[in-house]
């Protein structure tokens, strides 16, 4: 009898350190501090995180404090607000990538709490609204990447605020339809400027003046992919690539796409004789014009010559009946004088004195 409560006192005693034992896995445990937020996930190491494809509308909250690239792909963002990252700052990262996500507005002061950002990619995003200060707080932004990013608006004005006050060394605007080179766009400095896939078809003297101004005289072109016409207006641009080849590390793979008997002709085999001149400004808008204008003139005098016939018909009737005359009196005289030496009576008394 008194054996019994000290058996279950003993097994009472063990139950309270074995709730103790299965109390983390009936809990759910906690997110770890810094560790991948829920969309995203981690390569490797949490110093590369990657959101790709997730339907977010604003920018993760909890990201690993160690992370030095973040990529964030095919969300819907549309802003990047203000001081995005400052709530919780990211001291070591250094590429923010955000393509394809939908971004039409950078607003004021949007990288603050990125001090060490060095690249940032904003390829593929319709931007309508560029802050002057949206890129204020990255000191040492080196790279910024804008392809495919200035199609949805004249936002060229607003980006040169914005990168008036940068450090940058190398700026990507490939695939933006530019037609002439966005001069206000190069921050002194820059190194490296690529242009590929834009509707280029040549650099005018001013443009190539720009590159050679304090700042950017060594500055690197990238056109391949520009639709090059090879026509007078291109021999400067011409003079200037022969002179300096190594400033368009692409220049023996730059090809004319007009005019069509140049078509696929590499550039830098042309010889300057060879680019037909039609007229100053736009040659082929400029010929097909100077074909019209040259219709016209002729079309003008063969009015005023009509006009001077009917005004002098007259005259010119009268003129026409005395050459008629003039023309019968002439063959009458042809006439008789045939006559008269076809007459053998008259020929035989034309030679009898001379007997």
């Amino acid at each position: 009898m008194s054996r019994r409560p000290a058996r279950a006192g003993g097994c009472g005693g063990w139950w309270p350190w074995l709730g103790l034992a299965l109390l983390p896995l009936a809990v759910p445990p906690a997110a770890a501090p810094g560790g991948c937020p829920s969309p995203c996930y981690c390569v490797a190491t949490p110093q590369l995180v990657q959101c790709r494809y997730e339907k977010l509308e604003e920018l993760p909250k909890e990201l690993p404090l160690a992370v030095h690239n973040l990529s964030i792909t095919g969300s819907n963002l549309s802003v990047l607000p203000r001081a995005a990252f400052a709530a919780r700052p990211l001291p070591q990262l250094r590429l923010l990538r955000l393509r394809h996500d939908n971004i039409q507005v950078v607003e004021e002061l949007a990288l603050r709490g990125l001090p060490a950002l060095q690249t940032l990619d904003l390829s593929h995003n319709p931007l309508l609204a560029v802050a002057a200060g949206a890129f204020a707080e990255a000191p040492l932004l080196r790279t910024l990447q804008l392809n495919q990013a200035l199609l949805a608006g004249p936002v060229e004005e607003q980006l040169a605020l914005a990168l008036g006050n940068l450090s940058l060394r190398r700026l990507e605007l490939g695939g933006n339809a530019l037609r002439a080179l966005p001069a206000a766009l190069l921050p002194a400095g820059l190194e490296e400027l690529d242009l590929r896939n834009n509707s280029l078809q040549r650099l005018v003297p001013p443009e190539l003046q720009s590159l050679g101004g304090p700042g950017l005289r060594g500055l690197r072109l990238t056109l391949g992919a520009n639709p090059l016409s090879c026509d007078c207006a291109l021999r400067p641009f011409l003079a200037w690539l022969r002179a300096a080849p190594a400033r368009v590390p692409d220049a023996r793979s730059l090809h004319c796409s007009d005019p069509p008997p140049l078509r696929g002709f590499t550039l830098l085999r042309l010889r300057p004789e060879v680019l037909v001149c039609s007229a100053a400004g736009e040659p082929g808008r400029l010929e097909t014009a100077s074909y019209v204008f040259f219709g016209i003139v002729l079309a003008l005098i063969a009015i005023v010559f009509l006009m001077v016939l009917y005004l002098n018909r007259r005259g010119i009737k009268r003129w026409l009946h005395n050459l008629r005359e003039a023309c019968r009196d002439q063959m009458e005289g042809y006439h008789y004088r045939y006559e008269q030496d076809a007459d053998p009576r008259c020929t035989s008394t034309i030679s009898t004195p001379g007997l």
